[in-house]
């Protein structure tokens, strides 16, 4: 008999990664935006994604998708994309500072069009985007453009961290939906009421579909889709890409997704995604267990009941 895991080493270990970021934080809140930014960059960086093993995923997941990728490219990746959500982080707790930054930010895209039109005609809009560049330069530019959106969101694992974090984010907008079924209750009557509404798509979603990313599996959410069809909205993608000097950025609205099978619509948001990340790679968050389970049982589980519902209505596997 295998004796129950003690809940006390988990929180404990939580705790004490909520310590070591908020003192990293709060040393870099010392420090003017300019240098505050960057600074917290170089430590997570260089501090705390090699403790946290963040380098090590990294080159887990490239290793997954990329196996051909070079040795020196692994190596600054490894420093490029922590550095990048380090910087993320600071200006996440700098909201004035970041605010009027992102409000400035360059807004260009052939979605642009789209957007306008639905808003002028009181429809609801679904911005998708996923962990690039950063989303909430995006959230706040298109706030600017008179687009105000409702986040929906997955709490962070790290209860402690979580608290702060999300009065973080709230403090650059509200609405925010949390993930479950009391915010999905308020995200679709939201959305039912012509809202805006941004969803990070590009995680592992244990209830989603296995869709292609890189190459490889990855449990995708087809929630949006669904939305997107139900309340006739345009399904955009919308990325805030982190400019050269490291604290700007230039937003792009991309045309919206066609209209039809979730699983379609969802496909081409990672194939959009992708192409995106292979252009500005250290701006993803490569850190994250994207295809945790996409080979997994509950991959094969999920592939054997599509299979089975298809031979029930006398479909073919082309029906998948």
């Amino acid at each position: 008999m295998s004796r129950p895991k003690d809940p006390f080493l988990p929180r404990l270990s939580e705790y004490l990664v909520n310590l070591l970021l908020r003192g990293l934080i709060g040393l870099a809140l010392l420090l003017p935006y300019r240098f505050r930014v960057p600074t917290m960059g170089w430590l997570t960086s260089h501090v705390v994604a090699p403790l946290a093993g963040y380098t090590r995923r990294v080159r887990e997941n490239l290793d997954h998708v990329l196996p051909d990728l070079s040795e020196e490219e692994r190596r600054r990746l490894g420093r490029a994309v922590p550095d990048n959500a380090g910087r993320n982080m600071a200006e996440l707790y700098s909201p004035r500072a970041f605010a009027e930054r992102a409000r400035k930010a360059r807004v260009s895209g052939p979605g642009l069009p789209a957007i306008r039109a639905a808003r002028a005609e009181n429809r609801p809009v679904i911005f998708v985007t996923g962990h690039f560049g950063n989303f909430n330069a995006a959230r706040i530019a298109m706030i600017e453009q008179g687009f105000d959106m409702g986040v929906f969101y997955r709490p962070l694992k790290n209860r402690y961290f979580n608290r702060h974090y999300i009065a973080s984010m709230a403090a650059l907008s509200e609405p925010m939906f949390e993930q479950g079924k009391r915010g999905m209750v308020q995200m679709v009557k939201h959305v039912r009421g012509g809202g805006v509404l941004a969803i990070l798509a590009d995680l592992n979603a244990h209830d989603g579909y296995p869709l292609d990313f890189f190459g490889k599996p990855a449990l995708t959410s087809l929630t949006t889709g669904e939305l997107a069809l139900k309340f006739d909205a345009p399904l955009v993608p919308v990325w805030g890409l982190r400019a050269d000097n490291g604290i700007d950025f230039d937003v792009i609205v991309e045309e919206p997704i066609a209209p039809g099978d979730p699983k379609v619509m969802l496909q081409e948001f990672n194939d959009r995604l992708e192409a995106r990340v292979r252009q500005n790679m250290d701006q993803w968050l490569w850190i994250h267990r994207r295809w945790k389970d996409g080979e997994g049982p509950l991959a094969d589980a999920r592939l054997a009941r599509e299979e089975a519902r298809a031979a029930a209505n006398g479909e073919g596997a082309e029906a998948r």
